[in-house]
């Protein structure tokens, strides 16, 4: 397959900020004994949103996988947790677009409770573009960095960037 291929999916902008993927609902099959959904379905849920916002607003999802033979690779990802959701509830994700280069993608998102709009989660990443045959790193096609810088553009936010980078640690009070 050529990584060259024309778009399948997604479009060419102009993309909203924050791009929002809703309607989602915490599965029954996420709780855990505390009653509210486990630490590691926070990641699932990120990860199912991103690859909706990926395919239709990027055509950098599954179907770019299956016809360009190359595909996005999380590096990193940094989880912070500010509220419970519990089984049932709906929620929705907002996507940034922070950076990106010929390779990687940077985004910032943040999980808000459908029911009253708390923030719930946010999750940063980095993102690498895979060559599906050689398992290393690949520039994105040109569609898809015109694509990216478009969306990093209509994405630029100097509000973000007092919530990026967020160091792990334990804070002691002097």
């Amino acid at each position: 397959m050529s990584q060259e291929t024309q778009p399948k999916s997604g479009h060419d902008g102009p993309y909203p900020a924050p791009v929002i993927v809703g309607g989602l609902t915490v599965d029954s099959g996420w709780i855990d004994y505390n009653g509210h959904m486990n630490v590691g379905y926070y990641g699932v849920a990120f990860d199912q949103a991103l690859e909706a916002m990926l395919d239709d607003h990027l055509g950098l999802g599954e179907t770019y996988v299956r016809t360009a033979g190359h595909g996005p690779y999380i590096l990193q990802s940094h989880l912070h947790f500010t509220r419970e959701l519990l089984e049932g509830a709906g929620y929705a994700i907002h996507y940034w677009l922070v950076d990106t280069d010929a390779k990687r993608l940077h985004y910032y998102a943040e999980m808000f409770a459908e029911e009253d709009g708390a923030l719930c989660a946010t999750q940063e990443v980095l993102v690498l573009n895979v060559s599906q045959t050689t398992g290393r790193s690949a520039p994105f096609p040109g569609w898809a960095q015109a694509r990216l810088a478009r969306m990093a553009a209509e994405h630029e936010n100097p509000d973000l960037a007092a919530r990026l980078g967020a160091p792990l640690g334990i804070r002691r009070n002097s």
